[in-house]
């Protein structure tokens, strides 16, 4: 792949960090996770004290100071060893701007710091059984009864549902309004009437918990309250481009992972008496391949630097997505037919980073979605 320039020395000194620790503390338990559906409490304590949660929130909160790049770096990591189980990221980088955004300093510091810790395993409550990239037709509603605000309705596809101890949830608190009727809610799982579904049997991403969730009559104080009533949509519009860019950082490392696998094992497997990297059909996959890959690198950390920025747009951040997700189910597909019959074998890393990546087209806005985005600009 061609040199990298985001990175500084700090960063690496941390990919170092998470390197040893995802060798040490995932690998070696993934397959059992995968068998489990779930990943235990105690990764998530273990990577809370290993410095792996809320790496980019400022140290007043537990967090480990740093900035977006370190939760890139997170990222890369578990990709290149195909560590879906962790919901690490979604933590991370898509439920904590929420509440480092548009929460009140006690929200900030009730629950930032137990996150960080890993105490407190998040979630955000989006798409609904007939709902799903369609956020303006949620039916969840989050009506006021004094001081307190009673949700009911019902969430399905959410990471880390089952081990989730908060919810970000995307509630109604006005049907009549629409777009501007949606507020999210702060709902810790304890709370009476919350109830968890079936952990979802996947086709990929088997270790992640992924899970229905059910609100009867769940009473929650009114301060509960995420940021303003009425603006949980605008809060999601803003917060999305990130979350899709994360999903691009992620897709981006898959397609280079795959790579240097498939080099390898063309190197080392014959058929008719030599390597099958020597036959001219491969090694013009292999080069279509890298090309792609080195693109798709290059628009990446582009997306990357603007975001650091503060300038990555809604659109850009759509491209990424669409981009990237399309390109790596593209080429995961290339480098599996090149193992042969073993690419199909779950015990090859091909064969789950293939499974694992047919989900990026449509969870965080799917790929038609995306191109209803940027067609807006047009």
């Amino acid at each position: 792949m061609s040199p990298r320039d985001l990175y500084g020395e700090e960063h690496e000194i941390f990919r170092e960090s998470v390197r040893r620790y995802v060798a040490a503390e995932i690998t070696p338990h993934h397959e059992q996770w995968e068998k489990d559906g779930v990943v235990p409490r105690e990764a998530w304590l273990s990577a809370g004290e290993a410095g792996l949660l809320l790496c980019s929130v400022p140290e007043e909160y537990g967090g480990g100071g740093g900035d977006f790049l370190h939760s890139c770096v997170l990222i890369e990591e578990l990709a290149k060893v195909g560590a879906t189980g962790p919901g690490f990221p979604l933590h991370n980088e898509i439920v904590t701007p929420y509440i480092m955004h548009y929460a009140s300093e006690e929200q900030k510091r009730e629950w930032l710091p137990k996150m960080a810790r890993g105490e407190v395993i998040s979630a955000i409550a989006m798409s609904e059984p007939s709902a799903g990239s369609d956020l303006q037709s949620i039916r969840t509603t989050a009506l006021r009864d004094g001081n307190h605000l009673v949700i009911n309705g019902q969430k399905t596809f959410i990471t880390n549902g089952q081990s989730a101890d908060l919810v970000v949830t995307c509630t109604k608190t006005d049907a009549a309004e629409g777009a501007k009727g949606i507020s999210l809610i702060l709902v810790p799982t304890a709370t009476e009437g919350f109830a968890r579904g079936r952990n979802l049997e996947k086709i990929g991403y088997k270790a992640q918990d992924t899970s229905e969730l059910f609100f009867n009559d769940v009473r929650v104080p009114a301060t509960n309250m995420l940021g303003e009533e009425g603006k949980g949509f605008r809060y999601l519009m803003e917060q999305l481009p990130q979350e899709r860019l994360t999903v691009a950082v992620r897709s981006c490392q898959v397609i280079e992972t795959a790579l240097e696998q498939t080099i390898a094992y063309t190197a080392e497997r014959k058929a008719f008496g030599r390597a099958i990297q020597d036959f001219q059909n491969t090694r013009f996959q292999l080069a279509e391949v890298k090309t792609e890959a080195t693109v798709c690198r290059t628009f990446v950390d582009h997306c990357i630097a603007l975001h650091l920025e503060g300038e990555l747009d809604t659109q850009l951040a759509s491209m990424a997505k669409l981009y990237t997700t399309d390109l790596a189910c593209r080429m995961l597909d290339k480098c599996l037919q090149m193992h042969g019959g073993y690419g199909f074998m779950w015990e090859f890393p091909i064969a789950r980073a293939w499974a694992d990546a047919r989900v990026n087209r449509i969870a965080g806005g799917t790929s038609e979605i995306m191109k209803e985005i940027i067609a807006r600009g047009l």
